[in-house]
């Protein structure tokens, strides 16, 4: 009996030091994670230059349809589709034998009506003096007078013919009439085009659009258009209406805002079907790598303004949202949502979420124990730093 009672106590001894395991893990699963160091920052307050960013195409500074003036058959063409042409290089000939034939006919009646003009003004020469002494009347020198005018007004006339004449031989040779790049001929030799003062509409022969410079065109939302005018008003950025904001551009697959321009247009009102305002910006093309309808951002100069900085490492995104994680009271994590803007000297412009004094965190976001409502031991690092 006494020996089942020794062997017992070891027994008691290991179950006392499991319920006192359990008890201990009860209380650390209570407890949650010890608290994790985390790096935090305080937003960067800076004065920066603001650049807005829209969406936006590049358009021709000049497009001209090209349309002939006279009908005839094409007999020439002088171009190939595609390739750049300057101010006043031939692009298509018409039949010019019509036009040369009524030239002629034209020329031929001016000097008819310059030999009468000569003949008239003998007649008044000679009759002058006889009227003078009586032997022609007043009534035969004012008739030859009258003969003379008449002749006078034929020879203005047949000049005017004759000019027009010019004109229309002129322009059965097509030129362009801005330098740029052709498109591909719409009509081949040998058809029948129509011009422009004939009764049905003149024929569309090619187009050309100029080049160097470009427009860029873009929208700007209602929001951004009065917070323009505001800034206008205080004095703080000027309209573009009135001063040509710079502007920077590029293309879809750049990453750097090399290319630079100037605002030259500000709609005078806003669509009613989508609320927005277009401008436009003209920038140099000396490359040609710009062409008319291709797409591209733009960033337009939006005036010096106070800013938050963060560095850009320490935003995630949360669905749609752009949130960064802050230290609460008592060090507790709160995720809060950010609106953000460009990225300056390598960190990114927060626009609304944040606060001057808030500690924003910038290391230990890998952690999967940082996360909202954990707690935290801050450890306060200067955002450039950080960013860094």
């Amino acid at each position: 009996m006494m020996s089942m009672i020794r062997r017992s106590y070891p027994l008691q001894a290991i179950a006392l030091v499991v319920i006192s395991l359990i008890a201990a893990t009860a209380v650390v699963a209570q407890q949650g994670p010890p608290a994790i160091a985390v790096s935090v920052s305080m937003p960067l307050a800076k004065r920066i230059s603001n650049w807005d960013e829209f969406s936006g195409r590049f358009e021709a500074v000049k497009t001209v349809e090209i349309r002939p003036r006279v009908s005839g058959v094409i007999e020439m063409i002088h171009f190939k589709d595609g390739q750049l042409v300057q101010v006043g290089d031939p692009l298509f000939t018409i039949d010019q034998r019509p036009f040369q034939i009524a030239l002629d006919v034209a020329r031929a009646d001016v000097e008819r009506t310059q030999a009468q003009v000569k003949l008239q003004e003998s007649e008044v020469e000679r009759a002058t003096p006889l009227a003078r002494t009586g032997t022609l009347t007043g009534r035969e020198l004012e008739t030859r007078q009258a003969n003379l005018s008449v002749a006078r007004a034929q020879l203005e006339s047949a000049q005017a013919t004759a000019r027009n004449a010019e004109l229309n031989y002129e322009w059965t040779v097509v030129k362009s009439p801005i330098a740029g790049r052709v498109s591909d001929r719409k009509i081949d030799a040998g058809n029948l085009v129509t011009g422009g003062t004939a009764g049905a509409p003149p024929t569309l022969l090619t187009t050309v659009v100029s080049i160097d410079p470009i427009h860029f065109v873009f929208e700007v939302s209602e929001a951004d258009f009065l917070r323009y005018a505001r800034l206008n008003s205080s004095g703080d950025r000027p309209s573009s209406r009135e001063v040509a904001n710079p502007v920077r551009i590029r293309l879809a697959d750049e990453t750097a805002w090399t290319r630079t321009g100037k605002m030259n247009f500000v709609d005078n009102q806003l669509s009613a079907r989508s609320g927005t305002l277009r401008g436009r910006a003209i920038l140099d093309n000396k490359d040609q790598l710009l062409q008319p309808g291709l797409f591209g951002r733009v960033q337009v100069f939006g005036g010096d303004v106070d800013a938050l900085l963060i560095p850009d490492s320490a935003i995630v995104s949360d669905q749609a949202r752009k949130i960064v994680f802050t230290v609460g009271p008592e060090n507790v994590v709160v995720p809060q949502p950010v609106v953000l803007g460009a990225i300056v000297d390598g960190m990114r412009v927060v626009i609304s979420g944040l606060k001057p004094d808030s500690q924003v965190v910038v290391d230990g976001l890998a952690n999967p124990f940082v996360r909202p409502g954990a707690k935290v031991v801050p450890q306060l690092t200067p955002a450039k730093a950080a960013a860094n």
